[in-house]
């Protein structure tokens, strides 16, 4: 089990003092989170044949995260995903937002994933940590206080948990962007994944990822993912959407609005039978197949190329603020944000067909 070095994280930013923080449970789990950003660095679970591997995309030192453009393991926000035209209007005013992504604002040019978080509390399976933005930090309203907690339980859980405030009505929407590959390090890519989507709608885009505003039967579309289908073959599939973005780029409609914990999504990998499921709070879930990954150095000199990764994030649907009809992602004062997300890692002991 190869981890990634605390001295390699042991930097200033900003004047603050950044670390790598290692949790384990007792059956021999292992994560790595740093305090730059709340990003997950190394995940380490067993294939069938008990090898352990880290199953997470990273860096193994502090300066590529730095300058990372993938949002490797971090905690995005203030508002996952993208908004149209980098502006949106609450209670009669308007607020415009950098445009990073075109002409539109994705994940927050400069959002909670580059910052340094204080660390309120740091034990064997747990750490919590804490920051700040303030009002009109990137032209959002309001200065939210931020709590994420990881916890690495005994069933083989990662549970992760964002809670939040704020002093003014303000648009908020969290989530967690670790890229997988279950094969820990077998496969380059993951087209032989079997990805399962609990989800019987979908929202399309246009070219520039912006939805379209309708919500879409996933029904005899590449999209139906309500059966486990390998996600290279639905890759191959000729549909407009799938054009538009290279692949999948997209929002699943995984809760109907109702905000409790539920099975969003399960991925299994045929080669080391390694299985992951995903629990969440939130209404969507955005699947990224990974295209955009361009061949950047990973841990340990890896070289992550496109489809080296996916990534599952629950979250509210992208561009909630211009569609009424998307479920509302607005926080007021004397609020509680809560998101839950649950990685739980079982193995298929079955051989690989």
């Amino acid at each position: 089990m190869q981890l990634v070095e605390n001295a390699s994280f042991e930097q200033t930013v900003d004047g603050y003092a950044v670390g790598l923080y290692t949790l384990r449970n007792k059956n021999g789990m292992v994560a790595q989170i740093t305090n730059y950003g709340a990003r997950l660095v190394s995940l380490f679970t067993p294939d069938r044949q008990g090898h352990w591997a880290d199953t997470v995309l990273g860096y193994d030192h502090l300066q590529s995260y730095l300058t990372d453009p993938y949002y490797m393991g971090a905690t995005i926000g203030r508002y996952a995903n993208r908004i149209a035209q980098g502006r949106f209007s609450l209670y009669g005013e308007e607020y415009r937002l950098p445009r990073n992504d075109g002409e539109h604002h994705l994940h927050g040019a400069n959002g909670l994933q580059n910052k340094f978080w204080f660390v309120n509390r740091f034990s064997e399976q747990e750490i919590e940590l804490h920051c700040s933005s303030f009002d009109g930090e990137e032209g959002y309203p309001g200065r939210i206080s931020v709590t994420a907690v990881y916890r690495l339980r005994e069933d083989d859980t990662l549970h992760i948990l964002f809670t939040a405030t704020t002093d003014l009505a303000t648009v908020l929407n969290l989530t967690h962007h670790t890229y997988f590959n279950l094969s820990g390090g077998q496969s380059a890519d993951i087209r032989n994944h079997r990805l399962q989507l609990n989800a019987h709608y979908f929202t399309p885009v246009d070219a520039s990822g912006i939805p379209t505003g309708e919500v879409l039967s996933v029904e005899n579309t590449p999209f139906d993912f309500r059966r486990p289908a390998p996600i290279g073959e639905r890759l191959a599939a000729d549909h407009e959407q799938l054009h538009l973005r290279d692949g999948f780029d997209h929002n699943w409609v995984v809760l109907n609005g109702q905000r409790r914990i539920k099975s969003a999504a399960r991925v299994t990998d045929p080669l080391s039978g390694r299985q992951l499921e995903v629990f969440a709070s939130q209404p969507g879930i955005q699947f990224y197949s990974g295209q955009g990954l361009n061949g950047v150095r990973g841990k340990f000199g890896r070289k992550y190329g496109p489809l080296a990764g996916f990534s599952l994030q629950p979250q509210y649907f992208p561009d909630s603020p211009h569609h009424p009809h998307f479920p509302l992602a607005v926080l007021l004062p004397g609020q509680v944000y809560r998101h839950e997300i649950i990685y739980k890692f079982t193995v298929d002991k079955r051989d690989a067909v």
